[in-house]
């Protein structure tokens, strides 16, 4: 499924949320994103609609087998890319914020030629 950058960096932050505590609710995605309520519970709607997560009877939202897995792919790209970055002296803030950029256009191809770059000389 094709995925727009928006889309994946909801499931990326509600990935990362899931692996702080196992509940997350909308309110924490806004918090953590800068958003307003509204525009979470729209996005949220959409993930559900495309099937990457579900909301519990709680109001926790948990992602779907296909949403985990999505989500695990771009936290991936994001925390490879963040760190060639910041090997190449970039600091981490602004590795990251790039990295956050580039993760939703590189290539399959390309981020698995530079994932093997960094675990061939241990970068």
């Amino acid at each position: 499924m094709a995925m727009q950058e928006s889309g994946e960096m909801y499931l990326e932050t509600i990935f990362v949320l899931s692996q702080q505590s196992s509940s997350v609710r909308s309110i924490d995605v806004a918090e953590r994103m800068g958003f307003s309520k509204p525009s979470v519970s729209r996005a949220v709607g959409l993930l559900k609609k495309n099937g990457m997560l579900f909301m519990d009877e709680s109001g926790y939202l948990k992602l779907t087998e296909a949403g985990t897995e999505k989500a695990k792919r771009i936290y991936e790209r994001h925390t490879v890319l963040s760190r060639l970055l910041m090997n190449l002296g970039v600091d981490e803030q602004t590795a990251s914020e790039d990295a956050c950029r580039i993760e939703h256009y590189i290539s399959d191809t390309s981020f698995e030629a530079i994932k093997a770059h960094m675990q061939k000389y241990s970068v």
